[in-house]
């Protein structure tokens, strides 16, 4: 995989997305030789044309002789956890590229607009020499904004006639931007909308500790105006560097990738485990009939759990 093997850096996510004992041995391995790639973050509204826009800006960088790595992530069925993946085919021209691998993530039911494996496939593709690494959340609204606590540079994408310019002011999702990206620029109503950005990002400027917020409009579908956009991207790295901010995102980003894994360890595990052998189905029993609240089930859950015993259940 570091001699640049797709094929390997594919098992390599395959593995690292079914976990267990060999994904921790791997990403053990790999830790040491992480920490240098640049991570874009793509969010925004469903409809704003992010995959497009994806699509454009790695076949851009690839062809200025850059590896670019791609993680789209798409929403899980809450049924059968299972998802589309349909960014992939929405990317048919970059995953030809011989500099680019694109790689999708079902959330598998994680809120705040990525997977749970996302952060753990940063890791394998900076390990694997990828730089860039670009993250495309799904179609988010005002609170999926988890993306800022992966990527060095966070870009939301708007599209004309994409909700009023109340609703897009008061926006989560538009507060945590590096830079601001007008899409599907040749639509009507792209000047009002572009007044409305711009306004924002003047507002963010007076927060936005020296960082001057860009607006940066292009047309993806054509590829129009995104040269603008991938200077942005490269002036918001340099005042990253030049202010010695990347040393502080990084202990944000360790901080949420710890949180991450043990959400995983401590609540998915145990409760696939109590699924699979019929545990869990006493407790919520208890709670249906009234005998235990969520919050009291939990803590028998959790008790039980930790000390692996199941004095409990007689009283469940």
């Amino acid at each position: 995989m570091r001699g640049g093997s797709k094929r390997e850096l594919g098992e390599a996510l395959s593995l690292v997305e079914r976990g267990g004992e060999p994904a921790a041995r791997l990403l053990a391995r790999l830790h040491a030789m992480t920490g240098g790639a640049h991570v874009i973050g793509i969010t925004g509204p469903p409809g704003s044309g992010k995959s497009t826009l994806v699509n454009v800006l790695a076949l851009h960088l690839a062809e200025a002789g850059r590896r670019v790595g791609v993680i789209a992530v798409d929403p899980s069925s809450p049924f059968t956890g299972g998802a589309l993946l349909g960014d992939r085919v929405r990317m048919s021209r970059a995953s030809g590229h011989p500099s680019i691998f694109i790689r999708s993530a079902a959330t598998r039911c994680s809120l705040g607009g990525l997977a749970r494996t996302t952060h753990q496939f940063v890791r394998v593709f900076d390990a694997a020499g990828y730089d860039p690494i670009i993250v495309e959340t799904v179609g988010v609204g005002q609170s999926e904004v988890d993306i800022w606590k992966l990527a060095h540079t966070p870009i939301v994408v708007e599209a004309p006639a994409l909700g009023d310019d109340i609703q897009a002011m008061k926006a989560g999702v538009l507060e945590i931007a590096a830079i601001l990206c007008l899409n599907k620029a040749d639509l009507d109503g792209v000047d009002a909308k572009l007044r409305q950005l711009r306004e924002l990002a003047g507002f963010a400027r007076e927060h936005g500790g020296g960082w001057k917020l860009p607006v940066v409009s292009v047309v993806a579908q054509s590829g129009q105006g995104v040269d603008k956009l991938v200077d942005a991207v490269a002036a918001h790295l340099q005042w990253l560097d030049r202010e010695q901010r990347r040393q502080a995102m990084e202990r944000e980003r360790a901080a949420a990738e710890l949180r991450s894994v043990l959400e995983a360890e401590l609540v998915d595990a145990p409760l696939a485990t109590a699924r699979a052998d019929g545990r869990l189905t006493p407790l919520i029993d208890a709670i249906v009939e009234r005998r235990l609240s969520p919050t009291a089930a939990a803590s028998e859950f959790m008790r039980v759990a930790v000390l692996g015993t199941a004095q409990a259940e007689g009283r469940w």
